[in-house]
């Protein structure tokens, strides 16, 4: 099927405006609930904007303790390569690790660097703030959608999201462009990989033999997200109600994580959380190949409430949400 039908038919495809364009009756209903436009900037007051837009990676990530974090070092703009390469020394992290803009959504100049010369490219070529953390080995990635009122001892998970990283499987026969071509997913990158892999894309391999084509976890650059909504239990809510209680501030928002088991995963040890995104954050698992479009909005509507549920409280609680004019102004200088 052409890629342009498969956009057609398949939602998880749709630019993100056209997806959430008949939301908008929804939101306004919220807003009238909240009263405010902007009531979703007091959903988590210990974020910019309640994580609305723009916010900075590292101020968030440095209130989520270390017993969950991955190793992270913040790198400014300009900053001396010797400087960074000491800083690697000194927090002990090797090769490969992971780069990514400290304000940046959608897996945009995500990078997994291998060497300290893929490391002074990537720093010369990047014009912004960004940040290095370690590349976590652990086989499984999830995205959690974590959320609690005010009024609230225990939060509740409501959204977890398998990602299944973007691969493709040898026959023997084709070469990796040729299994890429037999994938409606991997079709979606090609052009991309074609210019990262160069030649390497012309590798036959072996029957059976898996290749990793994308390492990072994001729906935009081929990972498949599957809905595990069926793990979550009354225990999950307790390993992230512990998870989220360092963050003064934090009421609503998707980690993203790295876990060794999902039974490690209840018990709430060997977890590495690499981003914590606010109030904007969707609940991954909308976006299975296998959800109808009227779940999806089901399902969203039920965050959308629940995101205003918690800013009414904190509303009342002195939390005061952002003028629109705010609102305006941080998109603006993220676009300008």
């Amino acid at each position: 099927m052409p890629l342009f039908l498969v956009k057609i038919f398949n939602y998880e495809y749709w630019s993100w405006w056209l997806f959430y364009l008949p939301m908008a009756p929804y939101w306004i209903f919220q807003s009238i609930r909240a009263k405010s436009l902007t009531y979703f900037t007091a959903v988590n007051p210990g974020i910019e904007a309640g994580g609305f837009y723009g916010e900075h990676k590292t101020e968030i990530l440095k209130n989520i303790s270390p017993d969950y974090l991955a190793k992270t070092i913040f790198i400014e703009t300009g900053m001396a390569f010797e400087k960074i390469t000491n800083s690697l020394i000194i927090n002990n992290l090797d090769y490969p690790i992971i780069a990514k803009p400290n304000v940046g959504e959608r897996g945009n100049s995500v990078a997994k660097i291998h060497s300290e010369e893929e490391l002074l490219k990537y720093h010369s070529e990047i014009s912004e703030d960004y940040l290095i953390q370690e590349f976590i080995t652990f086989p499984i990635e999830l995205g959690v959608l974590f959320s609690r009122l005010l009024n609230e001892k225990i939060g509740k998970v409501s959204s977890l999201t398998l990602k299944e990283f973007l691969t493709v499987t040898g026959d023997g026969k084709s070469n990796i462009e040729e299994l890429i071509l037999q994938s409606t997913r991997a079709r979606f990158q090609l052009e991309t990989l074609q210019t990262r892999m160069g030649d390497g894309i012309k590798e036959v391999l072996p029957l059976g033999v898996k290749r990793l084509l994308e390492p990072i976890g994001n729906h935009c650059r081929g990972t498949k997200f599957v809905n595990a909504n069926h793990l979550i239990n009354k225990q999950l809510d307790e390993v992230f109600t512990k998870v989220a209680e360092s963050y003064n501030g934090f009421f609503y928002g998707r980690f993203d994580l790295k876990i060794s088991s999902i039974e490690d995963l209840y018990e709430g040890k060997n977890i590495k959380i690499m981003e914590l995104n606010g109030v904007s954050s969707d609940p991954g698992h909308i976006y299975d190949p296998k959800y109808y479009l009227w779940q999806a909005y089901r399902d969203l509507m039920w965050h959308w409430k629940r995101a205003a549920d918690i800013s009414i409280l904190n509303q009342k609680a002195g939390i005061k949400p952002l003028p629109f004019s705010d609102i305006l102004a941080i998109v603006k200088q993220h676009f300008g």
